[in-house]
């Protein structure tokens, strides 16, 4: 199909997709938010019925102590509970069959997961499948199961990917390492708990990262084609919160209201792309970790700033509405640089966190498998403003590898 062929083909998609999503229902978490959160939703686990919890995190968490304290809080609930520590950086589905061959040795009735986004993610599809009577891998792609998930809980540990509250969950292939996607309103928890206690220790670069994580999405769902009013106040709350809180967090991980309000930010902007969507910062993001290993958030910190140059004119007017929202433009500064100044403070933001503008060790022989990897992920799913050819992603990828 030709490239022109193609583009009418996914906005076709798109207009399918934009039905759906205004349809399609978005269950919240009941929010618990304060210091010691954490200990008010393992109370929250006990009255909704639980009686054997699979908490699904990493080995990494385990060793700092930070789940012996909820297993003791679980326990005095009279929970018996399972600990699955499997869960690593992007994980693959092997990762997710594990934990599920485990929570159905143990007798699980419910999943609380404990992490950043890997084992939120890895804990949804753990829940999801187990009531399915079907690998995790048929689970692939929008509105696949067909029963309900196992009363899941989340508690996040990192304020950036928002997965407590997303109506999706991404698993990577063991091969390939190609990320894949499961969209389905019921893997959003029951509830969760935001307790900036457990990130006020966050090494400063992962505070970074995951913060620009969560810039991220709430920028894409700005700018996406399928933006409403409801998605405008979470995105445009969650930009203040990061513009006033991150650089706060970064540089001293125990203020406890900065850490809050980064949670609440990266709660926000989840919010907001459940019905917005992303855009190519993560298309272009998530075939950089699967090629080079880098890092979700790192990957897009890095790639965010080109790819607000490559929609700077084609969505001038949001940008220049949200500069002037977040107080860096006033009401009678022309749209093109309202924009323009916005954009200028995202790479000063970046800037400042020690984030490096390019990524090491990108090759040219990789462009095109980045490229139709990212234009598959993009086209006919995420609403962009404006659509890449394969010369505006080349260069994309050009300006990354220029050290």
């Amino acid at each position: 199909m030709n490239p022109l062929g193609t583009r009418l083909k996914a906005r076709a998609q798109l207009a399918a997709l934009k039905v759906a999503a205004t349809l399609l229902p978005s269950p919240r978490p009941l929010v618990l938010l304060g210091a010691d959160a954490s200990h008010k939703l393992c109370q929250t686990i006990a009255q909704l019925g639980a009686h054997h919890v699979l908490i699904v995190t990493d080995k990494g968490l385990e060793k700092l102590g930070m789940i012996d304290p909820i297993v003791r809080r679980l326990k005095r609930q009279k929970l018996s509970v399972s600990l699955f520590t499997g869960v690593l950086p992007d994980p693959t589905f092997s990762v997710v069959e594990q934990g599920l061959a485990q929570l159905k040795r143990d007798h699980c009735d419910a999943v609380l997961a404990v992490g950043g986004g890997s084992s939120i993610d890895a804990a949804k599809v753990i829940a999801l499948a187990a009531t399915q009577n079907r690998k995790p891998q048929k689970l692939v792609g929008v509105l696949k199961a067909r029963k309900p998930a196992l009363p899941l809980f989340a508690i996040p540990t990192t304020a950036g990917t928002g997965s407590e509250v997303t109506v999706g969950a991404v698993i990577s292939d063991d091969k390939t390492h190609q990320k894949a996607l499961i969209i389905d309103p019921k893997v959003v928890p029951l509830a969760t708990a935001l307790d900036p206690r457990l990130m006020r220790d966050l090494p400063a670069a992962i505070t970074a990262d995951t913060g620009l994580d969560a810039l991220t999405h709430a920028l894409e769902a700005w700018i996406s084609e399928f933006a409403n009013h409801d998605t405008d106040v979470y995105a445009g709350a969650a930009v203040r919160l990061i513009f006033d809180n991150l650089p706060k967090a970064y540089t001293d991980g125990h203020d406890l209201a900065a850490r809050e309000a980064m949670a609440l930010a990266s709660h926000y902007a989840g919010l907001a792309i459940n019905k917005a969507g992303l855009g190519y910062v993560h298309a272009i993001a998530h075939q950089l970790g699967a090629h080079y290993g880098l890092p979700h958030g790192r990957a897009n910190a890095i790639v965010l700033p080109y790819v607000l140059d490559f929609n700077l004119q084609a969505a001038q007017k949001r940008l220049a509405q949200l500069a002037r929202e977040t107080g860096l433009a006033g009401s009678a500064q022309d749209d093109a640089v309202a924009a323009r100044r916005l954009v200028s403070h995202v790479r000063e933001l970046i800037a400042s966190l020690n984030i490096p503008h390019h990524v090491a060790g990108v090759r040219h022989e990789d462009f095109n498998a980045i490229i139709e990897a990212a234009f598959h992920e993009a086209h006919g799913t995420y609403a962009v403003p404006r659509y890449m050819a394969a010369n505006d992603c080349q260069q994309v990828l050009e300006a990354l590898g220029q050290d």
